[in-house]
């Protein structure tokens, strides 16, 4: 274990991971909570919010990447964490400001992260 943990330096391990993406899910949750056009749930570390016209964002772990995924009608996204963010792994987009443009974008709520 310690050689793949030399090898593997700078990836977080597998528990970190979880702990950093649990804590990422119920603060989407939290905060979307407060948006009553918005249905929220959580379960099975799956984030998904349907929208007033039953269109979906989905937020869901990919543990062997170690990434966050969210799917949306506007695409496909992957997010890593680097510097402290979770970033796009295609724009570097911040996950945060990517979610509240997209909900924004399919349901035209506003969003502030708690």
């Amino acid at each position: 274990m310690a050689a793949a943990a030399r090898i593997m330096a700078g990836i977080m391990t597998e528990s970190d991971f979880h702990r950093a993406v649990d804590a990422v899910l119920e603060r989407i949750e939290s905060s979307l909570a407060a948006h009553d056009a918005l249905d929220i749930d959580l379960e099975g570390g799956v984030l998904t919010v349907e929208c007033p016209d039953a269109s979906r964002i989905v937020v869901n772990r990919q543990t062997p990447n170690r990434e966050i995924w969210v799917a949306a009608r506007s695409g496909g996204f992957h997010f890593t964490s680097r510097e402290g963010a979770w970033h796009d792994t295609r724009s570097g987009e911040e996950l945060f400001a990517a979610l509240a443009r997209l909900v924004e974008m399919q349901s035209g709520e506003r969003v502030r992260w708690n």
